[in-house]
């Protein structure tokens, strides 16, 4: 759980703080009576596929890869990593949401100065790979493309990728909220936002499903896949990542809320197709929680961040989960400024950060600066209007 600052009770609900807890956590308890559990079975060979099949009481997914997600009992599990035609048999892991964010971070990164540009990210397809996205929200609902779930919601009124929790429409409120006058606004504000539902009204979901949505979102040609969702390491994950990468999706990572520690960054996070992101706070800080390592790619803002939120609301977050989406939503802008490949929104992002004297581990190449990126002058260094309360607001 995020420790400083504190956030609201609502806010806490299903969340855990950091991939460590998650790591430990696998989908046992949530096995039928007769023991059978979920296996992700990653094969080289024809015969290897036929096997799971064979021993699974049911597949769960198929994935372009050459992996499945199977239920099956323990004793098929074991008699499938002896064969030579398997190249993994791993327990389907639980991966959950991490922290949340608020509007200082925008003017922080100089968003507004891009958006007094006319840099908007305009029609840049950005998947928010998380609890979905509530498809109502006033700054969110003109942006909004299409999305899909692979997790059973609740039953809410709505498309099947409603948002049951609140994380993933804080996230996309951050990365792209539109510009109004009313509410928040986002690092990008016309790009097109999809939910992919990967977690459910816990902030919790099974890794199988997280590298599911990865999947989807690559075969749907997105261009920027937001992940604020964090676990232990998983084969099925890291191929999934993989697969996204090798289809030009920029892939971008909350790093996890493990802090303060040292060579902590979480899953998807920590896997060199992901740009990791830590969180700093209002005073150039880095975050207590912010996890930190030599995977992590960038800083950006992640301590008491003000943002959409479900039910139509507002609430104010902490977490690298919140300084993720300030990063998505900046790749989206690189895109729309003519970056054509993955490689070169990261260099985009990565050769215009602001040099804050914090460590490579604690920020990568540095921290996240979007009209510094897009050529305009990143002078101003204000935080904007802070909200430390729920409710609507104002983003200065």
């Amino acid at each position: 759980m995020v420790r400083d600052p504190p956030i609201s009770r609502r806010a806490t609900l299903g969340l855990l703080g950091g991939a460590g807890a998650a790591a430990t956590t696998d989908l046992a308890s949530a096995a039928d009576g007769d023991g059978r559990r979920r296996y992700n079975v990653g094969y080289d060979r024809p015969g290897g596929a036929r096997a799971a099949r064979n021993r699974a009481s049911s597949v769960v997914h198929e994935f372009a890869f050459d992996t499945l997600t199977i239920e099956a009992d323990p004793n098929a599990a074991r008699g499938l990593r002896r064969r030579g035609d398997v190249r993994y048999v791993e327990r389907d892991g639980e991966m959950e949401a991490l922290g949340e964010s608020v509007p200082w971070g925008i003017d922080r990164t100089d968003a507004e100065v891009a958006h007094a540009n006319g840099d908007t990210g305009d029609g840049v397809d950005v998947a928010i790979v998380d609890t979905g996205v509530d498809h109502d929200h006033p700054d969110l609902a003109d942006n909004l493309g299409d999305g899909k779930a692979f997790v059973t919601t609740s039953e809410l009124s709505g498309p099947a990728w409603e948002d049951d929790n609140g994380h993933g429409t804080h996230c996309a409120g951050t990365a792209n909220a539109v510009d109004d006058g009313e509410g928040v606004i986002g690092v990008s504000t016309t790009a097109v936002l999809h939910a992919v539902k990967v977690l459910g009204a816990l902030g919790s979901g099974s890794t199988s499903d997280v590298a599911k949505g990865i999947e989807y979102t690559a075969d749907r040609g997105w261009a920027v896949a937001s992940l604020s969702v964090g676990g232990g390491a998983s084969s099925t994950l890291q191929e999934a990542c993989e697969y996204a990468a090798d289809r030009g999706v920029t892939l971008v990572a909350a790093a996890g809320n493990d802090g303060p520690c040292t060579d902590c960054v979480g899953y998807s996070a920590a896997y060199p197709e992901c740009i990791a992101v830590s969180a700093t706070n209002d005073d150039d800080r880095l975050a207590d929680f912010s996890s930190t390592g030599p995977e992590v790619g960038i800083a950006a803002p992640g301590a008491d961040v003000y943002s959409t939120y479900d039910g139509d609301s507002y609430e104010t977050l902490s977490g690298t989960s919140t300084a993720c989406p300030h990063v998505s939503g900046a790749a989206a802008q690189a895109v729309a400024d003519g970056a054509s490949s993955r490689s070169e929104v990261r260099d985009a992002l990565k050769t215009n950060t602001e040099d804050l004297g914090l460590g490579e581990n604690e920020s990568g190449a540095g921290f996240l600066d979007v009209a510094a990126m897009l050529g305009h002058d990143s002078g101003d260094d204000g935080t904007g209007e802070r909200n430390d309360g729920g409710g609507s607001g104002l983003l200065g």
